[in-house]
C-alpha cells in the first residue's frame, strides 16, 4: 500500500473523530438553552444535586450537576459549533461521488472498510448538524453562508473537460478529486468571520488540511 495514501486516510479519519468528539461534547455539554414562553433558561454546571423539573408546557430533566437560572431576556449565543455545514455537505458529496463503485468493485478489505467509514461518518455529521435538536441549535447558519454552487459547478465542468475516459463513474471520480481540493473553503470563511476557534476546531482543521 502507498504510504502517502495510508497517511492521508489516517489524518482524514483522525479529523472525523475529532469532529465527532466535538459534536458529542456539544450534545453532553452542561451549558445549553431551553425556551419557555419567549424566555431563555440558561442551564449552568454548578455541581449541585440532581434537579428534575416538570412543567405542563414542557419537561426538563437536569442531571446531577445543573441548576436553572431564569434570564429575563433572550440569549442569542450558547455553546456554538464553529464548524461549517457547507463544508461537511461538500465532503459528503465528495465521498458519495467517489465511491460509486463500492458495491461493484472489490479491491481489498481495507479499501472497502475505509469507503464505508468515510461515507457513514460524513453523512452522519451532516445529519447531526441538520436534524439533531441540540447540535443544530448550536450551528451558526447566519455566518455559514458560502454558496455551494460556486464550488460544485466549476469542479463539475473541469471533470467534464479533464478526465481519463468519458464514463459516468470516471467523471464523478474526477469531480470528487477537484471538489475535495476546495471543500474546506466554506470552513475557512466561517472561521474568518466568527474568529472563534476552540481547541477541537483547530485540531480538526489541522488534520483536515
Amino acid at each position: 500500500m502507498n504510504i502517502f495514501r495510508l497517511a492521508g486516510d489516517m489524518t482524514h479519519l483522525a479529523s472525523v473523530l475529532v469532529l465527532l468528539l466535538k459534536i458529542h461534547t456539544i450534545k453532553s455539554c452542561a451549558v445549553f438553552f431551553v425556551e419557555l414562553n419567549g424566555l431563555d433558561f440558561m442551564l449552568l454546571n454548578l455541581g449541585f444535586m440532581g434537579i428534575v423539573m416538570n412543567f405542563c408546557v414542557f419537561k426538563v430533566q437536569v442531571t446531577l450537576d445543573l441548576k436553572v437560572l431564569l434570564q429575563g431576556v433572550n440569549v442569542k449565543h450558547g455553546h456554538e459549533i464553529c464548524v461549517s455545514l457547507k463544508t461537511q455537505e461538500l465532503y459528503a458529496l465528495v465521498f458519495v461521488t467517489r465511491y460509486l463503485d463500492i458495491f461493484t468493485d472489490f479491491i481489498s478489505l481495507y479499501n472497502t472498510t475505509m469507503k464505508l467509514v468515510f461515507l457513514g461518518s460524513s453523512l452522519s455529521i451532516v445529519w447531526y448538524m441538520r436534524h439533531h435538536k441540540i447540535v443544530r441549535r448550536s450551528y451558526d447558519k447566519d455566518q455559514d453562508t458560502f454558496r455551494h454552487v460556486l464550488l460544485v459547478v466549476p469542479c463539475l465542468v473541469l471533470a467534464l473537460v479533464i478526465h481519463e475516459k468519458f464514463t459516468f463513474k470516471e467523471i464523478m471520480w474526477t469531480f470528487s478529486i477537484f471538489l475535495e481540493a476546495v471543500a474546506i473553503l466554506p470552513q475557512l470563511v466561517l472561521l474568518q468571520r466568527t474568529r472563534n476557534i476552540d481547541n477541537l476546531t483547530g485540531q480538526y482543521i489541522l488534520l483536515l488540511g
